[in-house]
């Protein structure tokens, strides 16, 4: 068995599969600890399709097309990407801002009202614009996140040792058994409360370091609106993502 996988072709690093909106390639990777074949799709890229360690590659065809309605609903539902540049709109704080590009190396990036309208302010050349906007809103982030820790965590009479901000798209924030929280800076996009709902999250977890019952008081005494912050970033969670900056 062992010197049949030697011989084994190596895999595709993709497949195609033909649905009503055209031919998508459909990303293949192999995992040893996998059980089965697994099919996703996620916040951002292309499908992604998981083999076991001794799935073969005329399964995992035939396990593709049998789920091709499946990837069809899924990328009719998922949001458009959003380009930022001048005219798009990106949200802060939950609030659609337009984005305004004045040239000029003395105009600084900075969100604003303009004849009632949100507006967000980038100076510079235009080749620059999305990496702005992206500083922009890490430094906001940072700013928020650093806030509502400190807010929660003087609740529970509890420090973070550190707090990081990354782009992740499996999870929107964590904690680590060192009391390191770290966060999706995209939750800068998020309404407040749910940026704040987050924090008090993982916040609890330097207390409790599971998600057992008295993890879940503890949520529940920090931020009572909890689940309604949980539903609302699975719900429009995807169009934070969607939202593409340097």
């Amino acid at each position: 068995m062992r010197f049949r996988a030697l011989l084994r072709k190596p895999d595709p690093s993709a497949m195609t599969v033909e649905l009503l909106a055209g031919r998508v390639e459909v990303k293949v990777t192999r995992n040893p600890r996998a059980r089965r074949y697994t099919l996703r799709l996620p916040q951002s890229g292309g499908p992604v399709l998981t083999l076991p360690a001794r799935g073969s590659l005329r399964e995992a065809e035939a396990f593709l097309n049998r789920h091709r309605g499946w990837l069809e609903r899924r990328l009719k539902a998922r949001p458009a990407v959003t380009s930022v540049g001048p005219g798009a709109i990106v949200p802060i704080r939950g609030v659609p801002h337009r984005v305004v590009h004045r040239p000029g190396p003395r105009v600084a990036t900075r969100t604003g009202l303009e004849d009632g309208e949100a507006v967000l302010v980038v100076g510079g050349e235009a080749g620059h614009l999305a990496r702005r906007v992206g500083d922009l809103l890490r430094r906001e982030a940072r700013r928020d996140l650093e806030a509502a820790v400190a807010l929660h965590a003087g609740r529970l009479g509890v420090r973070a040792a550190a707090i990081t901000l990354r782009d992740t798209r499996s999870r929107w924030g964590s904690c680590s058994s060192r009391r390191s929280l770290s966060f999706s800076w995209r939750l800068i996009m998020a309404p407040p409360e749910i940026l704040s709902s987050l924090a008090a999250h993982e916040v609890a977890h330097i207390r409790e370091m599971n998600h057992g019952p008295r993890f879940w008081r503890l949520v529940e005494e920090l931020d009572p609106d909890w689940e309604r912050s949980d539903q609302w970033l699975k719900r429009h969670g995807p169009a934070l993502h969607a939202v593409l900056v340097v």
